[in-house]
């Protein structure tokens, strides 16, 4: 993702049902409803656009086993709320 920190935490209440996520040590943890989460970001090099640089992070979700069924949901709405305009 093209996102900051700062700012991948200013949007995660939304993308993740609500709530407040637990910082972890390489990112958050939570749950929404039965299923439990956890992202693990890692700052990866800026990219630049001409002389403008744009920070960007790897983001790592993994659920528990026992919320299965409930990943399509969650990742629809996850998605819907770090979408940037382009193509």
């Amino acid at each position: 993702m093209t996102i900051g920190r700062d700012e991948f935490r200013r949007l995660l209440p939304a993308a993740v049902g609500g709530g407040t996520p637990a910082e972890a040590e390489d990112g958050f943890q939570g749950r929404d409803g039965d299923l439990g989460w956890r992202i693990r970001l890692t700052g990866l090099p800026p990219l630049r656009l001409g002389p403008i640089p744009l920070e960007r992070l790897r983001v790592e979700l993994t659920f528990e086993e026992a919320g299965a069924a409930q990943v399509p949901a969650f990742m629809h709405r996850f998605l819907l709320h770090f979408q940037r305009g382009g193509g």
